[in-house]
């Protein structure tokens, strides 16, 4: 039998005529919102747990690649300006 509303509500009411408003309330406060086969077990939060840890871990990998082409860019770069000094100072000193 599937939990609906009208049902909690049904339930609510005979523990407020039971045991009170306050009990009724403070037990109805401990269930949950939805049927039980919709609340998360500790597997379905491992799993999710899992597949945030991989996405992390591409998007970790993906960054750290585009760093390490980004120094290994800069590096060339500067190893050109380096060169083009050399050998215009070269060229300067009449070599």
């Amino acid at each position: 039998m599937a939990v609906t509303e009208e049902s909690r509500y049904r339930l609510f009411k005979q523990l407020e005529d039971t045991l009170g408003a306050e009990h009724a309330n403070t037990l109805m406060g401990h269930l949950p919102p939805v049927g039980w086969a919709d609340v998360a077990t500790k597997a379905d939060l491992e799993q999710l747990e899992l597949r945030m840890n991989m996405r992390f871990d591409a998007a970790l990998a993906s960054g750290l690649h585009r760093q390490f082409v980004q120094i290994i860019a800069s590096v060339a770069a500067m190893l050109t300006v380096m060169l083009t000094l050399a050998v215009t100072v070269n060229q300067l000193l009449g070599g």
